[in-house]
């Protein structure tokens, strides 16, 4: 979907009740994946994105030209995330002593995660501007290899090129960094 759900937005604002339908079913699946990764809950995350939903209904605002409705839509999903973390974390405050053990265990691992993630974002960086591009628009933001080569202005054979040696270029740089083969 190039048209990042704008013209449905624009359309549920004036009053069609079908964009609403449209843009539900155009993001719910995406924004509920988006949430998991911040939440690790598949419960929690369709709450979270009940919850991006409900607020757009609520808030109904008209979105200024430079902003595109998707992102519009992830933030609102970010926001209710960090909501639901903040609660989740007065709940865990409670906790009996197996249970905080379990909690620090995880925020452990949630930090080894965060520094491995930092790492392949630095390692992401020291690429190629044309690599990093394609990677990014691929594997951070879901775009179709249709829409790269439309957002890129490249061939669909040049796409699929610049997506291999991004990945093996990062695989390098990051086995340089001394991650295994079980880390990437």
């Amino acid at each position: 979907m190039t048209e990042n759900g704008e013209s449905s937005y624009r359309r549920y604002l004036q009053g069609d009740p079908n964009a609403l339908e449209e843009l539900v079913r155009a993001y719910s699946d995406g924004l509920t994946q988006y949430a998991y990764l911040y939440v690790r809950n598949y419960a929690a995350a369709e709450d979270v994105m009940e919850d991006s939903f409900a607020a757009l209904i609520l808030k109904r605002r008209q979105l200024p030209d430079t902003l595109h409705f998707k992102a519009y839509l992830y933030k609102i999903a970010k926001n209710k995330c960090l909501d639901y973390l903040r609660s989740k974390r007065h709940a865990e405050l409670s906790l009996t002593g197996y249970e905080e053990a379990l909690v620090r265990e995880n925020a452990e691992r949630t930090a080894v995660n965060r520094m491995r993630d930092r790492q392949v974002f630095k390692a992401l960086q020291r690429l190629p501007k044309d690599y990093r591009d394609v990677l990014y628009f691929s594997y951070f933001d879901g775009y179709k290899i249709a829409e790269i080569c439309e957002m890129t202005g490249k061939s669909r054979k040049k796409v699929y090129n610049l997506l291999a040696r991004a990945k093996t270029a990062l695989k390098e740089i990051l086995l340089k960094e001394g991650f295994g083969y079980d880390d990437l």
